[in-house]
């Protein structure tokens, strides 16, 4: 079957959530929206390409910090409604410094900060 992006659920807005997943690690690195152009630039070119609500434009990860994501897989969830696009991350996946997004965990009601950003 020939992939259509057309064919994924996209909310009102027009994005699919995408989960970029670390290819070696397995750990999850960070989520972020893409519509279907985004899908179809990630797929071509092999850089994971998101959509920017905030400034209304692509954003291709790394562009301009330099920490890039390469497609290594792209799969989408059962009620095509959620994306999970293993990468071969270099450098930090969050805007933060931080490997990972995912660095707050939150036990018995009190929030830890469980990493630091990279040191550059």
């Amino acid at each position: 079957m020939t992939f259509d992006p057309t064919n994924l659920t996209y909310n009102d807005a027009g994005l699919i959530p995408a989960i970029a997943q670390d290819a070696t690690s397995g750990e999850v690195l960070m989520m972020a929206w893409m519509n279907a152009a985004a899908v179809e630039k990630t797929l071509a070119t092999g850089r994971v390409t998101y959509w920017s609500r905030s400034r209304q434009a692509f954003w291709i990860k790394g562009e301009t910090s330099g920490h890039t994501q390469e497609l290594v897989n792209f799969s989408i969830d059962c009620d095509r409604d959620c994306l999970l696009v293993t990468v071969n991350q270099i450098g930090a996946a969050c805007h933060t410094g931080r490997r990972t997004c995912f660095y707050t965990d939150v036990v018995d009601g009190t929030e830890t900060i469980t990493q630091a950003p990279l040191e550059s």
